[in-house]
């Protein structure tokens, strides 16, 4: 390739830089402005590898404000309402949960510990992270007891979500069926969303108040953890975030060893094995994935989603399971224009650009690709990244991309985005 080439293909460091600066808070980052005036745990911690590139004292500061808001019980929310803000819906009144800082009272999938393993072993500053990590520690270590705990009472191996907007992929085709079981809410309110995205791009109504119900729910009930195991009306196994755990407890152990931190470590390998065999429930042979899970029907949620490959990020797959779930990636690839779309182009519930139903998400192709490279296929990995590249210097950094145009989608001027870009695509 000529070098003039490479320059032009070269990502925008600068313009990518400039977004997180532009979002930063005074501690911690908003996605973007207007849409998500608050932060969001894994927004977050995806942010925070970001902010590496290009002030790792920042970066920290990301991880340590995010942790200022978990619960006693251990739980991180997935979002902390620092200020109030009107552009956005529903705020703290509809959540209730009354706590120091404001926040919401269902957490995210938990990639915080892969995220600090990350910034300690790429770090300039050691001194720095060395201090930053003996405080973080015990709180990842109390915030993955409380998923085990708490999401997983009867010791199964495979945690479970009682909301859509828990597994970070809130409209997924995959979880349809189990939230039409799911009354609507018998209030009305004012969504803010649709004054900034168009609605096309964003999740109809009928889900929106089925998401309501649930928060109700949780606050109707005072976030009592066992009643709500027992009788939620929406409860699954979600692959990505069993897959998430998984990793960010591997990831937790190794942190624990370079910190020689002795505390909740057996437990952890405990988890860590039972997650291992367990896992094998949820395999499909004739998708070549993980299928998500319904604990209310007992089914399996037959949709092929980004999710239900990500078990290559948590290390979960044996040989023959992964070799089928590359496979299945690179079919899927060739079948739309950029990046490995959020839903499978073949479902009848594939919708390219409104928002989890198909477009591509940039920190969920890094962790597949991460995946792959994991189980020994670099090529794959860098097909997913050289995809995610087009997205961005064919539009820029915004919050997803249609899989069927490469157009972006959703929010403009993403942090998320900016800081992939920063941390995977141009590095």
């Amino acid at each position: 390739m000529s070098q003039k080439k490479q320059q032009e293909q070269r990502i925008d460091v600068e313009a990518a830089a400039r977004i997180l600066r532009d979002n930063d808070r005074g501690g911690y980052s908003v996605p973007t402005h207007g849409l998500y005036p608050f932060q969001w745990s894994w927004d977050s911690a995806i942010t925070a590898l970001g902010w590496m590139k290009i002030d790792e004292q920042r970066a920290w500061q990301e991880a340590e404000t995010m942790f200022r808001g978990q619960w006693a019980n251990g739980m991180v929310p997935h979002i902390l309402f620092h200020k109030d803000a009107e552009s956005y819906f529903p705020g703290p009144d509809i959540w209730g949960s009354n706590t120091a800082i404001p926040s919401s009272a269902i957490s995210q999938p938990p990639v915080w510990a892969t995220a600090i393993r990350i910034m300690y072993e790429t770090c300039q500053n050691r001194a720095l992270a060395e201090e930053k990590l003996g405080t973080l520690l015990p709180k990842l270590i109390a915030y993955h007891d409380w998923w085990y705990r708490e999401r997983d009472p009867e010791d199964t191996g495979l945690v479970c979500s009682y909301h859509p907007w828990e597994s970070g992929m809130d409209n997924s085709p995959a979880w349809d069926d189990p939230l039409d079981a799911v009354p609507e809410v018998d209030w009305t309110y004012q969504r803010r969303d649709l004054g900034h995205v168009d609605a096309d791009q964003r999740p109809h109504k009928p889900q929106y108040d089925r998401y309501l119900y649930l928060v109700d729910f949780y606050k109707r009930h005072g976030f009592d953890s066992q009643y709500i195991y027992e009788h939620c009306p929406y409860k699954v196994i979600d692959v990505s975030i069993v897959s998430i755990l998984q990793r960010a407890s591997s990831d937790l152990l190794e942190l624990c060893r370079h910190a020689d931190y002795k505390s909740g470590v057996d437990e952890l390998e405990n988890e860590l094995a039972r997650t291992g065999t367990a896992i094998n429930r949820l395999w499909s042979g004739k998708r070549h994935c993980f299928l998500n899970h319904d604990l209310m029907s007992g089914q399996p949620l037959d949709e092929v989603t980004t999710a239900t490959v990500l078990p290559l990020f948590g290390g979960l797959a044996d040989t023959d399971q992964a070799a089928g779930m590359c496979n299945l990636i690179g079919e899927w690839l060739a079948a739309t224009k950029v990046g490995l779309s959020s839903t499978h182009p073949s479902s009848a519930r594939y919708e390219s650009q409104r928002y989890w139903r198909g477009p591509v998400w940039l920190h969920i192709n890094w962790m597949i690709a991460r995946g792959a490279d994991d189980y020994g296929d670099p090529q794959l990995a860098e097909r997913l990244r050289s995809s995610a590249r087009d997205c961005v210097m064919t539009s820029g950094f915004w919050e997803y991309f249609d899989a069927d145009t490469g157009d972006g989608c959703g929010g403009d001027n993403f942090t998320w985005t900016a800081a992939v870009a920063l941390y995977w695509l141009a590095s």
